[in-house]
């Protein structure tokens, strides 16, 4: 009778198998003469010890690994049985993880390709530049938004520039490309008019016209007191330019635009952009920046429980507020005290170098952004055109960054109301002059018919004020303004 069985047909028809697994290790063993060395294979153990991890007796075969037909106990077909489960479970694994990785790179290329049209789209032209003319990309657009620009757009449309001829430009400077990638009325310099308000935030205090000359990797930084008389600019009883912004031509809006119009007008400086901020607004961000390392020579009080002590120390938030406002005690008074703003100047600058040095420009864009969305300042400049300015400020050395007064000198200007008030009066011609020599390098030399300054004293008493350009390198080494010892407070101590 035939035996279906699979595996004892095989063994049947097939007899060389059967010689291929007939091993007497007995008469091995004694051929080589030594039990104890006999050799035996990586998971082969003497019959006594534990087994291999293959290997199984006739009474331990794992029958749930072993496939046996009619009770039979095949050792080599318990192998090829082990060996064809896992393969078959490492494939399912495999197939797996092939089915994820497929799914995988698609997602992904799906995603790179809404990317990559998002960026696409970002860059189109596809929007109208009103400030520019022409089209400008979406990206371009929110990178150029101006939020912060709580004055106002500047009016740039009849500003009044004398160039000179480009063939003279360029005999100064054969390859005038200033790498600035921001709009320019004069190629070359970016002017920027900054504004300091006082506690009610209606006079401008504090006026600078900070000219970035990138041809010349220099900067210049007029400082025009806030007591000089414009009477033409403004309805004030004294006439004194902190009071053109608020008092102004009420026809010309923004009232920004009454301040720019006055320094365009007069000094011949076409201003690029502005920047406004309040006292109280640097007292958070000195302390936003860690504060500004100064040495302070005398103990300043600015008022009795509002005191600087001397000696080298880094000013607070609220101590660079009084440092900057402190003027009682001042020899010269309003002067004095923006002599000593100079010092703060130079101070915030070596601040701005250590930050780049020490923490990186990064740390620095930091800064600035998080001032920028605090709206502790208020200006047309871009958080990006912010960055570029500060950027190129920090690249230029302190002997290159120069710091004047208008020239004039103190006066009295007797008002309608038949009282005469303290101003200061400008010095026209010295006035000139230093805008010619310092302030349009490329433009035309101005005369007393460009500009409209009323010159109150034409037979001068003094002319301490008519030289004050100093480097910012000099200022850092200078020491305080000359004090009045009869302004001395009178609890003070000798």
């Amino acid at each position: 009778m035939e035996n279906k069985d699979f595996h004892s047909n095989d063994i049947k028809q097939n007899k060389p198998l059967g010689k291929l697994v007939r091993v007497d290790r007995s008469r091995e063993n004694e051929k080589i003469g030594a039990e104890a060395s006999e050799y035996r294979g990586r998971y082969e153990a003497p019959p006594t010890e534990n087994r291999g991890r293959y290997e199984a007796g006739n009474s331990d075969v794992p029958k749930k690994l072993v496939k046996v037909t009619q009770g039979e106990n095949v050792p080599p077909r318990q192998n090829t049985e082990i060996k064809r489960k896992k393969s078959t479970k490492k494939s399912k694994k495999a197939k797996r993880y092939e089915k994820l990785i497929n799914i995988s790179v698609k997602i992904i290329s799906v995603v790179s390709a809404l990317v990559v049209a998002f960026v696409l789209v970002l860059n189109m032209p596809i929007l109208v530049d009103k400030e520019n003319g022409g089209n400008i990309s979406v990206y371009n657009y929110i990178k150029n938004m101006k939020p912060a620009a709580m004055e106002g757009e500047l009016n740039k449309e009849n500003v009044k520039l004398d160039l000179k001829p480009q063939e003279e430009i360029a005999q100064e400077l054969p390859e005038l490309n200033d790498g600035l990638d921001l709009p320019q009325l004069v190629e070359g310099q970016y002017s920027v008019l900054f504004l300091g308000f006082d506690e009610e935030e209606f006079n401008t205090d504090v006026v600078w016209v900070v000219q970035f000359d990138i041809g010349h990797a220099s900067i210049r930084i007029l400082q025009i007191p806030r007591d000089v008389c414009f009477p033409d600019y403004t309805s004030s009883v004294t006439r004194k330019f902190n009071s053109i912004y608020s008092m102004g031509d009420p026809s010309i809006q923004p009232p920004i635009q009454r301040t720019v119009n006055a320094v365009q007008e007069n000094f011949g400086i076409p201003i690029d952009a502005y920047i406004t901020t309040a006292c109280f607004d640097i007292v958070e961000i000195v302390d936003l920046i860690g504060g500004i390392p100064i040495t302070i020579e005398n103990e300043i009080i600015y008022e009795h429980d509002k005191i600087i002590p001397e000696g080298d120390i880094t000013l607070t938030g609220q101590q660079a507020e009084w440092f900057i406002r402190f003027r009682r005690e001042w020899m010269q008074g309003d002067i004095g005290r923006m002599q000593n703003q100079r010092r703060f100047m130079a101070a915030a600058m070596q601040k701005l170098f250590s930050i780049v040095k020490d923490e990186g420009r990064l740390k620095l864009y930091g800064y600035i952004k998080e001032i920028y969305e605090k709206e502790l300042l208020y200006t047309d400049l871009s958080i990006g055109d912010l960055s570029k300015v500060a950027d190129f400020a920090s690249t230029v050395d302190m002997e290159n960054v120069r710091v004047d007064i208008v020239p004039g000198e103190d006066a009295i200007f007797y008002a309608a109301d038949g009282n005469g008030y303290s101003v200061y009066s400008v010095h026209k011609q010295e006035t000139i002059d230093l805008l010619n020599n310092y302030y349009r390098p490329y433009q035309t030399r101005m005369t007393q018919n460009d500009t409209s300054m009323v010159e109150l004293v034409l037979n001068h008493q003094y002319d301490l004020y008519d030289d004050t350009g100093a480097s910012l390198e000099e200022i850092e080494k200078s020491t305080e303004p000359m004090r009045n010892p009869d302004m001395k407070p009178w609890w003070k101590e000798d």
